[in-house]
């Protein structure tokens, strides 16, 4: 990796799709902040209908940009993740390795992970996505991210990640990877999708995590055998993109 060039964005605040630069940037708290705290002035309760038709647009906005997308997998992964650091090409491989098999790459379109996940798609001449988030720190899409999405509320961005996408992988991530991975699981849980692997990439990072889930979860009866199944966990990227063939599959020869 030494000696590489990486294009850079100037630092930027994304406020829904809008981009503020330079002095335009700062901005005390978020739309998903302003939307969920009750919490002062009750002027709160007159605007509130006018949100419903931002959240209305972003739904919009969303579905018409990503209406056209070819078949995909949604990708996530640590925003903190360093370019030198071993993760990092390991998203790019898996970018790339999607692109070969015929699919697109969503991420969240930030640093880290999921800028090597573009990169990776991008690179190998397939379609690079970015689903970006308001957030109070700044972080901006990455610039290899074909067609990029911003998003102002986390539960419209949570919507195109599943509904644009035929899996998901979860490379080494915190939080928000958490969050992500344990809503798709709930969806395809109660059948509210379908035909849906999601694979944990690292058999190191998520081999705790798994282990409690079957040795503690499934053990106790809060889960059940078929639903400790939906996790794949693995350390080959053939593997990895051999599980979203199939799946694929499976669902084209249901539909």
């Amino acid at each position: 990796m030494t000696g590489e060039q990486y294009p850079e964005h100037p630092p930027e605040r994304h406020r829904g799709p809008v981009v503020l630069r330079r002095d335009r940037r700062s901005e005390d708290t978020t739309t998903d902040q302003r939307l969920l705290d009750s919490r002062g002035p009750s002027d709160w309760v007159h605007t509130d209908p006018w949100r419903v038709l931002r959240i209305q647009a972003e739904f919009v906005e969303g579905f018409g940009a990503l209406a056209e997308v070819p078949r995909a997998v949604t990708v996530f992964g640590s925003a903190r993740t360093p370019r030198d650091h071993p993760e990092y090409e390991l998203g790019r491989k898996i970018g790339a390795a999607l692109a070969g098999a015929g699919f697109a790459a969503i991420t969240g379109g930030g640093p880290g992970a999921m800028e090597a996940v573009n990169r990776g798609a991008s690179e190998a001449g397939g379609l690079s996505i970015g689903l970006g988030i308001e957030l109070p720190f700044e972080q901006g899409m990455n610039p290899w991210v074909d067609l990029g999405v911003n998003f102002r509320y986390f539960f419209t961005r949570k919507t195109m990640f599943i509904k644009y996408a035929q899996a998901f992988i979860c490379l080494p991530g915190g939080f928000g990877t958490l969050d992500e991975l344990f809503e798709a699981l709930t969806l395809v849980q109660t059948k509210k999708v379908t035909k849906f692997p999601v694979v944990l990439f690292g058999s190191s990072y998520w081999g705790g995590l798994y282990e409690w889930i079957t040795g503690t979860v499934l053990a106790e009866g809060k889960i059940s055998e078929k639903d400790a199944a939906l996790l794949h966990v693995t350390d080959d990227i053939d593997d990895a993109v051999q599980v979203v063939l199939e799946a694929y599959q499976a669902w084209e020869d249901t539909h």
